[in-house]
């Protein structure tokens, strides 16, 4: 009989163990597997055209006129209806991608290795807020800040990575630890996360000189989310370290495309189990409501896998000022999630808790035998392709879903 206890310990130990750390940046044709000229990654488990909420669509559009695929967003649609592109979800690539998550060949791409388990995951570079790709704009303004970003501060924090620690560039998973206790949960409050990812990069960048330095330095340090692409490639690794243990029900990915929230557990290959994906409960922007709202939307979910994000809440009570809430709903949330966890992190730890670290190892029994499913937080898109963010907030995924996973666990392993 399967020891799904040693299992779901083995696979936790695996996650803890990993060292992921930020080595370069590269074009994404060139590192990322099986990534050609027709294919555009989006976020999410698997997902069609017709399927597709508006703000992928209109991320996928914008990344057809980055590529000069098309000339029009008209045209750019065409091509995606026709089927002349393939669409593929990031996770099937190694890669994240935060909201719509599109990843085209010609984009530049974040690299980071675990050092201890010898594999290699991807992210692309964050926009910043506002209008921008990855809530589904695709303006003039939003296509030219992204050529700026990928042309000019993606291969500047490339060579400044090439020099950082003689080449070995940034510890991730340190970075991670030290930004918890000042404050972030690594999800959708980072401001301390990309200050110390600042911290890190300026000296080298500023080291290169050229006319745009001063430009690529004012990009960074004002855009509060700059280190969470990088993390997430970081808990992408994490969370992949701890994939493909036989008989283990540990949930090793957590991911949403704007219309399904999709699942994959360690002990079930790379079988996707997904359900309605819903739409957030938080805060909005001046002229925004939950009207405007699209369902839930991003793989930015892979922090909570790893164990950050809502989980670690409680290490963050000021980011209640940004989803909603009051300062104690952050010490609950994380509380709440020991409940449904089979680890504690060795490295996260958290202040308010007594340096207690992160709950971790989402068990896909536990959620199931409790009905607890795991907490998120998460930005929010409007609906419509264009139009952007329009708020912030928490969702959770569908107990459906944790449910179908667990039954095909059973018949695989106690049949």
């Amino acid at each position: 009989m399967i020891d799904f206890n040693h299992a779901n310990q083995t696979a936790v130990a695996r996650l803890v163990a990993s060292r992921p750390r930020l080595t370069g940046v590269a074009t994404a044709r060139d590192v990322i597997p099986d990534l050609d000229e027709d294919t555009l990654l989006h976020a999410g488990p698997p997902i069609e055209w017709e399927r597709m909420s508006g703000p992928l669509r209109g991320a996928l559009i914008g990344a057809l006129l980055f590529e000069e695929r098309a000339t029009t967003p008209a045209a750019a649609e065409a091509l995606l209806a026709e089927g002349a592109i393939r669409f593929s979800p990031c996770h099937h690539h190694a890669a994240v991608g935060p909201m719509a998550g599109v990843i085209s060949p010609s984009m530049a791409v974040y690299v980071v290795d675990d050092v201890e388990h010898g594999h290699r995951t991807y992210s692309n570079l964050n926009e910043g807020y506002g209008k921008v790709l990855r809530y589904g704009a695709f303006a003039p303004d939003v296509l030219e800040r992204l050529r700026f970003l990928n042309q000019r501060v993606g291969p500047a924090i490339g060579r400044a990575l090439g020099v950082i620690e003689g080449g070995a560039g940034i510890d991730l998973r340190a970075l991670l630890a030290e930004a918890l206790h000042m404050g972030d949960e690594g999800h959708n409050r980072n401001k301390a996360g990309s200050l110390l990812f600042l911290r890190h990069l300026a000296p080298a960048i500023a080291d290169q000189g050229g006319a745009e330095v001063g430009k690529i330095l004012d990009f960074l340090g004002g855009n509060a989310l700059a280190v969470l692409n990088p993390v997430m490639a970081a808990c992408k690794a994490m969370a992949d370290a701890a994939h493909g243990v036989e008989g283990s029900t540990l949930v090793t990915t957590m991911a949403r495309n704007g219309t399904d929230f999709g699942i994959r557990v360690s002990g079930l290959g790379g079988s996707w189990f997904t359900g309605p994906a819903a739409i957030p409960d938080g805060l909005y922007f001046p002229g925004f409501s939950a009207s405007d709202a699209n369902r839930d939307i991003g793989d930015s979910t892979i922090t909570e896998t790893a164990g950050i994000g809502a989980f670690a809440m409680a290490a963050s009570p000021a980011i209640v000022t940004f989803i909603g809430g009051h300062p104690e709903d952050a010490l609950t949330a994380t509380l709440e999630m020991y409940e449904i966890t089979v680890a504690e992190h060795e490295h996260f730890t958290i202040p308010s808790l007594d340096f207690r670290g992160s709950p971790v190892g989402i068990d896909l029994q536990k959620v199931v035998e409790l009905g607890v499913t795991p907490r998120v937080n998460t930005g929010i898109a409007h609906r419509e392709a264009g139009v952007g963010q329009v708020g912030a907030g928490l969702v959770r995924p569908p107990i459906e879903l944790f449910e179908e996973a667990l039954v095909a666990w059973a018949d695989r392993y106690l049949s």
